[in-house]
């Protein structure tokens, strides 16, 4: 038995046409065939030989899946990706229809594990709970009303990720309001006939400005425009989501949906209560552990903005990354544009490349193939001259594009028959980068790297990034750290004369990022309130609400009478789960340690790379990183970290 063929591009990139039908109809008609043996009641069927056909299936949908969502967020023709889309939210009604099928659930349900090795019976004891999380139990109004709740989901999803990714919005400013932006970016904004400058809302011009235009009116107009994204189409569209959502989980007899949510996560592993206490907890242990060192940092930011403004009252989420731009120069001789100057993408990019080489043990290979766009370029993954996978990084801004920064899964590994592949989709500039930049760059690449290393497994299902979901932020925020590394930074960095960043302005550089940590934290704490409270408390009014927890979480204002609700894309994937990337974060700080100060210490990269990466989902993550660091893992790296240390 063999799945469809691995993703071949069309020459021309609008061909990407014939294959929104052409894919999707061939994996369709695979996991057909398979399941009608599988449910064939006449057919005795062995468990591994049942097992190997559900595998079969999985992978057929995972590939044309992952594809479809791609083009779905990448295509420049607006046409595809509507196609593109309306095969996801086919694809993934398939799939949620399997998990309701009896005859399928029969195959599994009383199927003994004898002669099963622990591969087979992980996947088995994952099917039953899917099978059981699908609603496959339930009576049948029941069970037909969740599933069209879930395909309603994934409708209602979609809908919101493209509002979000067409929302594009645009504010015109005087040049003056340009101040303290840099001369290359003045450069590349010319003034128009109307004697007005235009700024947009893509990361290009948001993150500029946002952190060194000196003109509050500037910074709050466009950071106004930004949190007003893709409202008011998503108002509607969320409502409902939310509303979808918790009937489901009633009808699967879940307490709300971050109940249902958690079950599979490690904040809800044996948590007889549900994991939704669970994560109040945990968001209620990230309040206590921030509160003071927030409480101490605001009154310095309040301060240098009325510096400026004598007569501001309160630091807005506008002035957040000005003020600490402004401070970490003042107060540490750390000027972000000088640190800018040393970031041209040119050298980033391959930075980037060697450092995670060199890290990792793998080299990338240029491959010269077909893509969606002429932006991309793609890469073998290569290890002693085996090839380890493929990837494809597509990272500047077009219009129609996914506008922020993320890793999409385009083929899943399965040993000797799939090679994994995955996609960088982000939007950086092409000249010169923001530190921040480069940071989200190896985060994201933490990503990519995790799902080609761990993409040699015998089951779909625990190939790439597929562990527990409230752990898979953790490698990535991990490799953040070699981007403040002096010795990675002074290997592929350059100012105009060509010399590399000091090593005094990089320690400089982590000495001042500890100022404002805390309030950084309380920044992602309102977000998870945010995604929290919406799916459990359901407001009839999600404006008031999420101004109200983004006020209260933090002593950083939201802007007044905004709607970021409406273009936070994560309410869709992350649904009520946000908390994750502050547990995966205490985490990673603890994963830090197992390197003992020397980010290129071979044993440890060697060690990290078999024991969290290549495993993939083939155990559970607090397993993974036990096996790493020889304990379980701990809060007081990340108290450590917080309080600057």
């Amino acid at each position: 038995m063999t799945a469809i063929e691995p993703l071949a591009f069309p020459t021309d990139a609008p061909g990407w046409s014939a294959f929104a039908s052409a894919r999707p109809a061939a994996a369709v008609a695979l996991v057909a065939d398979l399941d009608a043996r599988l449910a064939a009641t006449d057919d005795d069927l062995d468990a591994a030989t049942r097992l190997e056909l559900w595998n079969d299936a999985d992978l057929a949908l995972r590939q044309a899946t992952s594809e479809a969502y791609l083009l779905s967020e990448a295509h420049p023709d607006a046409a595809v990706r509507t196609a593109a889309e309306e095969q996801v939210q086919a694809l993934e009604a398939l799939s949620a229809a399997r998990l309701l099928d009896d005859r399928l659930f029969a195959a599994f349900a009383d199927l003994p594990d004898d002669g099963l090795d622990a591969d087979q019976r992980r996947l088995l004891d994952h099917l039953r709970r899917d099978f059981r999380r699908g609603g496959v139990a339930l009576p049948d109004a029941e069970r037909e009303r969740v599933r069209e709740l879930t395909d309603r989901d994934t409708q209602l999803s979609l809908e919101f990720s493209r509002n979000v990714r067409d929302g594009r919005r645009e504010i015109r400013v005087p040049p003056a309001g340009l101040a303290g932006l840099p001369q290359d970016f003045i450069d590349d904004h010319p003034v128009g006939d109307d004697g007005l400058v235009v700024l947009t809302t893509e990361y290009t011009d948001l993150m500029p400005v946002r952190e060194y235009a000196t003109d509050r009116a500037t910074r709050t107009a466009l950071v106004e425009a930004y949190n007003d994204l893709a409202w008011p189409e998503n108002d509607a569209v969320l409502a409902e989501l939310l509303a979808v959502r918790a009937e489901r989980a009633q009808l699967l007899g879940y307490g709300d949906w971050a109940d249902f949510e958690t079950e599979t996560r490690m904040i809800g592993a044996g948590r007889p209560d549900g994991g939704s206490a669970a994560i109040a907890e945990f968001l209620a242990r990230l309040d206590e552990a921030s509160a003071a060192a927030a409480a101490a940092e605001y009154p310095v930011l309040l301060a240098r903005l009325q510096r400026d403004d004598p007569a501001a009252t309160e630091v807005t989420i506008a002035d957040f990354f000005y003020l600490l731009s402004a401070l970490r120069r003042e107060r540490h001789d750390v000027d972000a544009q000088l640190v800018r100057s040393y970031f041209s993408f040119d050298r980033v990019l391959p930075g980037v490349l060697a450092t995670t080489s060199r890290l990792l043990d793998v080299e990338y290979v240029p491959v010269d193939v077909p893509t969606w766009h002429h932006d991309v370029r793609s890469y073998d993954v290569v290890r002693a001259g085996a090839r380890l996978g493929r990837i494809h990084l597509d990272l500047h801004p077009r219009d129609g594009k996914y506008n922020h920064a993320a890793c999409f899964p385009l083929a899943p590994g399965v040993t000797g028959r799939v090679l994994p592949e995955a996609v960088l989709l982000c939007n950086f500039s092409r000249g010169l980068m923001t530190h921040d930049e480069v940071v989200t760059f190896f985060h994201e690449f933490g990503h990519l790297v995790h799902d080609i290393l761990g993409g040699d497994q015998r089951f779909v299902r625990f190939s790439g990034v597929a562990t527990e979901w409230d752990f898979v932020e953790a490698p990535s925020q991990l490799l953040e750290e070699w981007a403040w590394d002096a010795e990675v930074l002074a290997s592929f960095t350059a100012d105009a004369d060509g010399q590399p960043i000091p090593a005094d302005l990089v320690a400089k550089m982590r000495v001042a990022d500890g100022f404002g940590r805390a309030l950084e934290v309380r920044r992602q704490l309102g977000h998870a309130n945010v995604s929290y409270h919406l799916h459990v408390d359901r407001p009839a009014d999600l404006q008031a609400a999420t101004e109200h927890w983004y006020a209260s979480t933090s002593p950083v204002q939201p802007l007044r009478g905004r709607h970021p609700y409406a273009g936070f894309g994560h309410l869709t994937g992350y649904g009520a789960c946000y908390y994750t990337y502050q547990w995966s974060l205490v985490i990673a700080r603890d994963l830090l340690s197992g390197f003992g100060g020397d980010l290129m210490d071979a044993e440890a990269a060697t060690r990290y790379r078999r024991e969290i990466l290549e495993p993939g989902g083939r155990r559970d993550a607090t397993a993974l990183v036990e096996a790493f660091l020889g304990r379980p893992y701990a809060f007081d790296a990340y108290r450590e970290w917080l309080a600057g240390a």
